[in-house]
């Protein structure tokens, strides 16, 4: 007999009755119990965190700053409550405690009194950390503690987000104030400009007017000197008239009788009139001169005295710390050189204009003077005719000559203290306007240096940021959460569940062959006394179980995606390796039953425990002790795992592949090996027939 009819004969016992066939639906649904219910249990552990009491205690008693009340642990307590990432339960602190101990919380949250307070010192001078304090108590459950951490991590990574967006913001905000600040000062700077600027072109304006009332004053100068040189002369010539006309009086007075007879020399007394006619002349012209320019060079020096104390009030009365050294000390002596010059061609003035009626007396003496003179040369050679009024005439000559004399003394005086004062005039308006270029040079590097800080205020202020509310809250979010974790799973899992189900599928499947082969005999007894081959022998007695494993494989995965809606990324092909996966599983456990009799029970255990502890299906392998890391590549289940979380989850199916070729490899070793265990079962011994141990 064939080893398919083998087998099918094998399977009809099941239908012989209704325990057999109960035992068979059992034997079906078996994996579901390890397979669904644990992954139905697993699931989505995360999605029910809402479910999970959790103490929060917000002792947080608040702050202010700048006038605002800040509330870092009442604004946490809402945000939480309203994410309801676990059952928040607001309590006291003993209430807290006392929970977190009968295991009525498993964990608790304490926002402490001063949270807001050292938040808040973020922007004052001594900063401070705001910690929230987290309890769990693993002896209630230590997964949910685990769980727990992540959770707060994420709480305080967004507390100190806020934290640092407020901290961020203020000093955004003492940017905008700064650039205003620095806009103004850049505006003032220009107006600074502008007003050196005008400054200049008044100082310009004053060199300009001082260079020409210099040219004036020595013009002055030099004119004065000259009618004074003039007046020298005229006195001495007034002088010798006086004398000389004192002498014709007395010689007239004295020997007028004894003249009349003898005066014979008519040419000589002409001469001498004319010398005094012409005398009289010249001292005429000059005092004409001396009267005609006095008034104007008592009215330009006083100009010029008005200027520069007008310069010297507009510069020095409030001394700008940006003139240039020692100016006010120069303008102050100008201005009292150009007072003192003022005055003194005002004196001369004055002794002019009060000696005008004299003057113009004197020239009108001088006039008549000269006109008698000349008279007198025309009748000198009648003069012994008119000895009688020549002496008269002599006598108011010398009357007036000496009038002229001393007149001429006091206009001397006076025009030597004006050409004096003149010349110190000049010097002092010589200074001032060496000082007006100073101050015109100063002022054209004030203006650029106005100007250069006006442009470096206008390029700081381009430069100091000025944000609107829009820009600041988005530079803030970056700044206080500048690196963001960009994760980007290649094949995601969906759930806890999806992710376990590459690990717990294979278990049942093991658990479905274990328990197929405590119903089903490893080895045909009747092919056994019937002499068959031992190949035929292995296989009679391990299709069965791979019959029953493909039907277990599709209960199973018909739970676990129309039942707890499992996606699978290759259906079809996922369906056909865990058809491998039975084919494999059931060779094995039949081999160490077939070899190892009521021992392989305990040995399938055994090497079912090596396979979960070694297969990586919760944490990685690596994490495991070396012996796990030793035994990995060596058990099919490892494969198996690897293999299943590609096919459901998706990726690369080199490890399926390769998964495949190990389980065709394992599933023939083992059945070569059941096919030996069935050669030897065909000899009957003392041990088969009384075996120290069964099962």
């Amino acid at each position: 007999m064939r080893s398919p009819k083998l087998a099918a004969l094998e399977l009809k016992r099941f239908g012989r009755g209704k325990l057999p066939r109960a035992a068979l639906v059992a034997l079906l649904l078996l994996p579901l119990l390890y397979g669904a219910l644990y992954l139905w249990s697993f699931w989505d552990p995360y999605s029910r965190l809402d479910q999970v009491p959790v103490a929060l205690v917000n002792a947080d008693k608040g702050a202010t700053v700048n006038g605002e009340h800040l509330d870092v642990g009442g604004e946490l307590t809402r945000n939480l409550r309203e994410r309801k990432t676990f059952d928040w339960r607001v309590v006291s602190a003993n209430e807290a405690a006392k929970g977190l101990e009968d295991g009525t919380y498993f964990l608790s949250l304490t926002m402490p009194a001063d949270l807001s307070e050292k938040i808040a010192s973020s922007g004052g001078a001594t900063p401070a950390t705001g910690a929230l304090q987290v309890r769990t108590n693993d002896a209630n459950n230590y997964i949910v503690g685990s769980i727990s951490r992540t959770v707060f991590s994420e709480v305080r990574s967004a507390a100190s987000t806020k934290a640092s967006r407020k901290f961020l913001d203020k000093i955004f905000v003492s940017f905008s104030d700064l650039h205003d600040k620095t806009a103004e000062a850049a505006n003032g700077a220009d107006q600074l400009k502008d007003g050196a600027g005008k400054a200049q072109e008044g100082a310009q304006e004053l060199a300009d007017g001082l260079g020409t009332a210099k040219e004036k004053t020595g013009e002055l100068t030099g004119g004065l000197n000259k009618l004074n040189d003039g007046a020298a002369k005229l006195e001495s010539g007034s002088r010798q008239v006086a004398d000389g006309t004192q002498k014709v009086a007395d010689l007239a007075n004295g020997a007028a009788e004894k003249a009349r007879p003898f005066v014979k020399d008519p040419k000589n007394l002409a001469d001498t009139a004319k010398l005094v006619a012409d005398t009289a002349h010249v001292v005429n012209n000059h005092l004409g001169t001396a009267v005609e320019r006095a008034p104007a060079a008592a009215a330009a020096t006083k100009r010029l005295a008005g200027l520069t104390s007008s310069a010297y009030t507009q510069y020095c009365a409030k001394p700008d710390p940006k003139l240039p050294p020692g100016f006010c000390e120069t303008q102050k002596k100008i201005k009292d050189d150009a007072a003192e010059a003022a005055l003194l061609t005002g004196d001369a003035n004055t002794v002019l204009g009060n000696s005008k009626g004299d003057i113009t007396k004197l020239q009108g003496q001088l006039t008549d003077l000269e006109t008698k003179a000349r008279e007198l040369v025309d009748k000198a050679p009648a003069l012994a005719g008119d000895l009688n009024a020549a002496v008269a005439k002599a006598n108011a000559l010398n009357d007036g000559a000496h009038q002229v004399a001393d007149g001429m003394v006091k206009l001397h005086a006076g025009l030597g203290t004006a050409a004096g004062g003149s010349g110190k005039l000049g010097e002092g308006v010589g200074k001032l306007n060496d000082g007006a270029q100073q101050l015109g040079g100063g002022m054209v590097k004030l203006v650029d240096g106005t100007g250069e800080l006006a442009g470096g205020l206008h390029d700081g202020a381009g430069k100091i940021p000025d944000y609107d509310q829009q820009q600041r809250d988005a530079r803030t979010q970056v700044m206080a959460d500048p690196v963001q974790l960009a994760s980007r799973p290649l094949h995601k899992a969906p759930n806890y569940g999806t992710g376990f189900a590459p690990y717990f599928i294979p278990l049942s499947l093991w658990v479905g062959a274990m328990v197929a082969y405590m119903l089903i005999a490893p080895l045909n007894k009747r092919a056994l006394a019937a002499g068959a081959s031992s190949w035929r022998i292995a296989f009679a007695g391990w299709l069965p179980v791979v019959g029953v494993g493909v039907a277990q494989v599709g209960a199973l995965m018909a739970v676990l995606h129309w039942g707890l809606g499992l996606e699978m990324a290759h259906p079809a092909l996922t369906i056909a390796f865990l058809a491998l996966v039975t084919a494999c599983f059931a060779a094995i456990v039949q081999w160490l039953n077939a070899k190892f009799g009521a021992a392989g029970r305990i040995l399938v255990l055994a090497v079912l425990m090596l396979q979960l502890t070694s297969a990586g299906g919760t944490y990685p392998v690596e994490t495991s002790p070396g012996f796990f890391n030793a035994i990995h590549p060596y058990l099919p289940m490892s494969y198996i795992v690897a293999s299943l979380r590609r096919l459901i989850t998706g990726g690369d199916l080199t490890p399926v592949w390769q998964g495949g070729a190990v389980l065709v490899a394992f599933t023939v070793g083992a059945l070569a090996l059941t096919a030996l265990a069935a050669r030897g079962k065909q000899v009957w011994t003392m041990d088969r027939l009384h075996p120290e141990l069964s099962l």
